[in-house]
């Protein structure tokens, strides 16, 4: 891969937004070492990029990125534990779990990072599903963070993703997008675990997602993460005791 416009964050999170300013929305984050190409650039401050990872577009702020200046080695994996530090110019920086593990030191730029020791999935995945709940559960309690992708704060897509991302699976960024992979379940009680549930608002549009451990309970980032009761209409909050989305599809992956 030529490394013309190839950029990775050198920071643990990167907020991407929907506009060149500070004040504008979050719609997504992008984990140290995560892969963009440069769009466009506003003033000196900010770079409009897209993630090769998954094509989603926004604003990050200049300086928390760097050009790449060989092309990136192999990833190896995602680390997968709660706490990790990788060596950023010789410095500790502590990551986030999802964050891509490299087989080979990373230069960009000024930076060196180095991933050394990091634990990480090993690749392929032999049985997806039987990693479904012990990867979830990581993130269990975590806050709800619109655009989030990480333990600090996640939104429900970015749960999906990132659970998905540790079974060597893919997945876009938003709900909706995600919703048009996979193929369809037509029963609730076809489901399995791993499944994702899709839920729509009263125009149709589909605005959340979780994941299914069985056919009646869904893991799903909601005020925070957490395990709910699911039936054919939708989800039925345990804490609030009343329904709280309506079903509109059941996909699956793998």
């Amino acid at each position: 891969m030529e490394t013309e416009k190839i950029y990775i964050p050198v920071v643990a999170v990167c907020p991407v937004r929907e506009a060149a300013d500070h004040r504008s929305e979050m719609s997504s984050q992008l984990l140290l070492g995560e892969q963009v190409r440069v769009l466009d650039e506003a003033g000196s401050e900010w770079l409009q990029v897209q993630s090769l990872h998954d094509g989603y577009e926004g604003w990050c702020q200049k300086i928390q990125l760097a050009p790449l200046s060989v092309p990136c080695p192999n990833i190896i994996g995602y680390f997968n534990g709660n706490y990790g530090v990788s060596n950023v110019n010789g410095q500790p920086m502590n990551i986030f779990m999802g964050t891509p593990v490299y087989e080979n030191r990373i230069r960009a730029g000024v930076y060196d990072i180095c991933f050394d020791g990091l634990a990480h999935q090993v690749w392929p995945v032999e049985d997806p599903a039987g990693w479904v709940v012990p990867v979830a559960m990581q993130y269990l309690n975590t806050s709800y963070l619109w655009g989030g992708r990480t333990l600090a704060g996640i939104d429900c897509s970015g749960f999906a993703q990132m659970v998905y991302r540790q079974l060597g699976i893919h997945l876009l960024r938003d709900a909706y997008l995600q919703a048009g992979e996979g193929h369809s379940i037509g029963f609730l009680q076809e489901a399995r675990c791993g499944d994702l549930a899709f839920f729509d608002d009263t125009d149709g549009r589909i605005t959340h997602v979780g994941i299914l451990l069985n056919d009646h309970e869904i893991i799903h980032a909601s005020g925070k993460v957490r395990i709910d009761d699911i039936d054919h209409q939708g989800i039925v909050s345990r804490d609030q005791q009343k329904r709280t989305h309506r079903l509109r599809v059941i996909k699956r992956y793998f």
